[in-house]
């Protein structure tokens, strides 16, 4: 049995991951989505053709992880692809935020996706493939969202790494580095913050940044960058000192 993993698969980027990936792929089985809302993603199975599965799971919860475990190990199928979609994000002064909010980034955005990928590699054979989601958050510190792009900097050098690693078995990973994207990630994040004006004026629908991911990830590219502003700021981050850039953001703020 050939199928599709997806993480995160409640809203945003997770939901149209489950769309796109259901025309694309012709030899799926079927579609398994997890994610801690059942009904939003019975919602979303409505809408796909393939025979889909929802486990709603708690990334985090060790108890969770463990039912994972057992039912790939039970069912034995093949993963042609896993999406680590599942990831939250929290704006605002480091030092006034709640603990418990940074701590979970770091729980949901590293440790649940690096489980994750560990627990579903042995399922994957030659031509399977695993998309990463990180940020343009990753190629530099961001006062005010300290943590979070800490997080996807580690997303973005793990992933990097584990496609080398991978190669050898012809399996790729891509890491997706979007910038801003129309979907409730900021309901969340803009609880304790604001982000800067300039970024939403780089806002990109979620349907244009995960079509480039899918082609990105069926060409073997590390990496998916969408977007002339975000690809910009990429080569900034690689020419400029970061102590200029994050000089110029403050200003920005």
């Amino acid at each position: 049995m050939n199928i599709i993993i997806i993480t995160g698969a409640s809203s945003g980027m997770g939901v149209e991951f489950a769309l796109q990936l259901d025309n694309v792929f012709h030899n799926i089985d079927e579609i398994w989505l997890i994610a801690r809302r059942k009904k939003e993603m019975l919602e979303v199975a409505q809408y796909l053709e393939h025979p889909t599965r929802v486990l709603d799971m708690d990334v985090t919860d060790s108890s969770d992880i463990d039912r994972l475990r057992k039912l790939l190990s039970d069912e034995k199928p093949v993963i042609r692809m896993l999406v680590n979609s599942a990831g939250y994000g929290i704006m605002g002064d480091f030092s006034n935020s709640d603990i418990g909010a940074e701590l979970g980034m770091i729980d949901v955005n590293c440790k649940a996706l690096t489980q994750m990928t560990y627990l579903c590699i042995p399922y994957m054979k030659k031509n399977s493939r695993i998309i990463q989601l990180a940020s343009s958050a990753a190629f530099l510190p961001q006062p005010n969202f300290a943590v979070y792009a800490a997080t996807k900097s580690y997303v973005y050098s793990f992933s990097r790494a584990l496609n080398r690693e991978l190669r050898a078995k012809k399996i790729y990973v891509t890491a997706v580095c979007p910038g801003p994207v129309d979907t409730p990630f900021f309901d969340i994040a803009e609880r304790t913050g604001s982000t800067l004006a300039v970024k939403k004026l780089t806002l990109v629908r979620a349907d244009q940044v995960v079509q480039k991911a899918i082609g990105d990830s069926y060409h073997r590219r590390e990496k998916s960058v969408y977007g002339a502003w975000i690809k910009s700021f990429e080569a900034a981050a690689k020419i400029l000192p970061h102590s200029a850039i994050l000089a110029l953001m403050q200003v920005l703020k």
